[in-house]
């Protein structure tokens, strides 16, 4: 019996700790994209509902929405779609930060966010 209890209780904790870091994404992240010997900056809004992801991400260029966001813990995916070209990334939850990795014209771009402030 106590030890069926103490396996309920950190299934419980395990599932409130992912519901958490699903919400702790949720919210504006900025960080800086090296291209070709360029920096852009990039702002990133996110929003978490169960396991969807949406958002958008702002630079010089304007604003885009991202699409098909998909988040499983700390781990997530959306793509996005500049000038009609689809691109691909992926992410991973850090709590104080994010790390997406892009992948645009056969170059893959790691970019690093924190929250804004």
């Amino acid at each position: 019996m106590k030890k069926t209890f103490t396996i309920a209780a950190l299934l419980v904790c395990s599932f409130a700790a992912a519901f958490a870091a699903f919400a702790d994404l949720s919210g504006k992240w900025k960080g800086m994209m090296k291209f070709n010997d360029m920096e852009f900056p990039l702002n990133y809004t996110f929003k978490v509902d169960g396991e969807k992801l949406t958002g958008t991400i702002g630079s010089d260029q304007g604003e885009f929405p991202i699409a098909d966001g998909k988040i499983k813990g700390s781990d997530f995916t959306f793509t996005l779609d500049f000038n009609g070209e689809k691109i691909p990334n992926t992410g991973k939850y850090y709590g104080d930060s994010t790390v997406i990795t892009s992948e645009f014209q056969g170059m893959k771009n790691k970019i690093k966010l924190t929250r804004a402030q």
